[in-house]
């Protein structure tokens, strides 16, 4: 998946689409997140993920893989 970064005031934000948010456990916009940096790639692990069920992890990752289904093609080939 590929992400654009936006200006948000004096800052540069990376905005994170809910089904995203929702496989990760990370529920509202003020949860705490732990940003590491390895190898040139930047890795968000949430401080206190939610536990997710079986059930709606699977619904978010049909939501993504339909929303992009193109790119994820692409990707394969």
């Amino acid at each position: 998946m590929v992400k654009h970064l936006r200006k948000v005031g004096n800052s540069t934000a990376l905005l994170l689409d809910k089904p995203i948010l929702e496989l990760l456990g990370i529920k509202g916009q003020d949860a705490p997140v732990q940003l590491t940096v390895s190898g040139g790639s930047l890795i968000v692990t949430p401080i206190q993920p939610e536990a997710v069920e079986q059930e709606a992890f699977e619904e978010c990752v049909e939501r993504v893989m339909k929303r992009r289904r193109k790119l994820l093609k692409r990707l394969s080939q």
